[in-house]
């Protein structure tokens, strides 16, 4: 049923669908207090309550859009797409270490993948939806040409590894909280958050450049504007202090367009059997 709603809404002009995301951001925000309360804590704690109204639509506006960027014809959806500053990703592809894209949840994170493998082959982190009715949908729209997925275990963090040993590419969401063991606590936005340690990782194995990327949703359904950013911390220290320089790396870029970070994402979520966050331990002490 999802899977043909989809489809459905697919069909129609982007412009429709950002129309009614707003509308759905709103309906979604009033109707239910948990999002509502996370949405408003995270976006107040980051210094952006100027752009609470705006978050609100553009969040909508992201569920939406999803019909489209994974169920419309792949020409249709990069037709939508304005790629700026390209000659950043293709010189530190040219260099022959491989190169990780670090996509948090801003803007229109879905389409970056695709943009990227209509240049070169792409290989991406992919972690299964909790709902099972999403997997067939988001696997089918994800897998498409250039573009392969790596599951988000030990079988798929070898293929991300060996992708950058041959000087390809690989994409991940360092924002995306990490299973137990697969992150350290670090701060975002003035909070610890259990922020993932794989791109260090990668990084310091295989001496691959790390980019950073986002698509800007643009008003009036008019596409959206992907560019890309060097990434200008050092990745020095412990595991902590490497996590910590990523996740100001987020912070930066997502002040480019703070209103279209995915502010509901429950970012401060501690995964089952991880220690306990820093905060909240001293807390109890």
């Amino acid at each position: 049923m999802l899977i043909k709603l989809f489809r459905l809404l697919s069909k129609l002009p982007l412009p429709l669908l950002h129309a009614a995301g707003s509308l759905l951001g709103w309906a979604v925000y009033l109707a239910s207090p948990a999002y509502r309360t996370r949405l408003k804590d995270n976006i107040t704690r980051a210094g952006y309550s100027n752009q609470l109204r705006s978050a609100i639509r553009e969040s909508g506006k992201n569920i939406l859009e999803l019909a489209f960027i994974w169920c419309a014809p792949p020409e249709r959806v990069l037709a939508t797409a304005q790629v700026e500053n390209w000659e950043i990703a293709q010189a530190a592809l040219d260099a022959g270490r491989g190169v990780i894209f670090l996509t948090p949840h801003l803007g229109c994170f879905e389409i970056i993948a695709q943009a990227i493998a209509q240049q070169i082959p792409l290989t991406a982190l992919y972690r299964p939806p909790r709902k099972t009715a999403l997997k067939p949908l988001m696997e089918d729209a994800r897998a498409r040409h250039n573009l392969l997925l790596a599951p988000a275990n030990l079988a798929g963090v070898k293929t991300l590894l060996k992708t950058l040993k041959k000087g390809a590419a690989i994409g991940l969401l360092p924002d995306q909280v990490p299973q137990r063991g697969e992150g350290v606590w670090a701060d975002f936005f003035g909070k610890p958050a259990y922020t993932m340690t794989l791109p260090a990782k990668l990084h310091q194995m295989t001496g691959a450049d790390i980019l950073l990327s986002y698509a800007e949703r643009l008003p009036n359904g008019r596409g959206y504007k992907i560019k890309f950013v060097r990434f200008e911390q050092k990745l020095e220290g412990s595991p902590e202090r490497q996590a910590q320089s990523i996740n100001a790396a987020m912070e930066q870029l997502i002040a480019c367009c703070p209103a279209q970070y995915f502010w509901s994402y429950n970012r401060y979520k501690s995964p089952p059997g991880a220690a306990i966050a820093p905060s909240n331990q001293e807390a109890k002490e």
